[in-house]
């Protein structure tokens, strides 16, 4: 039928629950109804418009988004854009491979600022070597993203179906790119 977006209460968007949720909520006194939508619900003694933004009455206090990324090979290579580092070039998941930028013979980590997305041919050329003594430079400085990268990526495929009720909440109009 249709899905209501659920706000804590300082009106922060938290997550989309299912209309049947939201009437849970509401009848369990934990949210209110910000915006209403055109449908209704019909039981023997009630008729209730569908809730399309809720907002908690209690505030939700939120994790750091920087303590929830978690580091692996696919989030390294949303947060490269699937694009290796050293030439530029934009590749499939099947033909990236991950790169220590200082090496691990050389005391390189398995960190964030130290992976980057690479394609297989200069993954190879550049060896076991930095890029400095490679001779290859970097595009870009890798560094620990301030976003997690699936939510993000799930929620720009659910924005772009965001009923109009939930646009004043989501911020669409001053689209902020978290990648930079």
């Amino acid at each position: 039928m249709s899905h209501a977006l659920v706000l804590n209460a300082s009106f922060e968007p938290l997550q989309i629950v299912s209309w049947q949720k939201a009437i849970q909520l509401l009848f369990q006194g934990k949210v209110e109804v910000i915006e209403e939508s055109e449908r209704e619900v019909r039981t023997v003694r009630l008729t209730i418009r569908v809730p399309a933004v809720i907002r908690l009455i209690d505030y939700i206090p939120l994790k750091k988004k920087r303590q929830l990324v978690r580091f692996s090979r696919v989030n390294v290579f949303v947060r490269d854009k699937h694009q290796c580092q050293y030439c530029g070039e934009h590749f499939s998941k099947n033909h990236l491979t991950l790169d220590h930028v200082v090496p691990v013979v050389q005391g390189g980590g398995k960190t964030w600022e130290n992976i980057v997305t690479a394609c297989k041919p200069c993954n190879q050329r550049k060896g076991g070597r930095t890029p400095q003594q490679a001779r290859m430079e970097l595009k870009r400085k890798p560094k620990r993203p301030q976003w997690l990268p699936s939510l993000h990526l799930n929620l720009s495929v659910t924005v772009t179906q965001a009923p109009d009720t939930w646009r004043l909440y989501l911020s669409l109009d001053s689209e902020e790119n978290p990648e930079e």
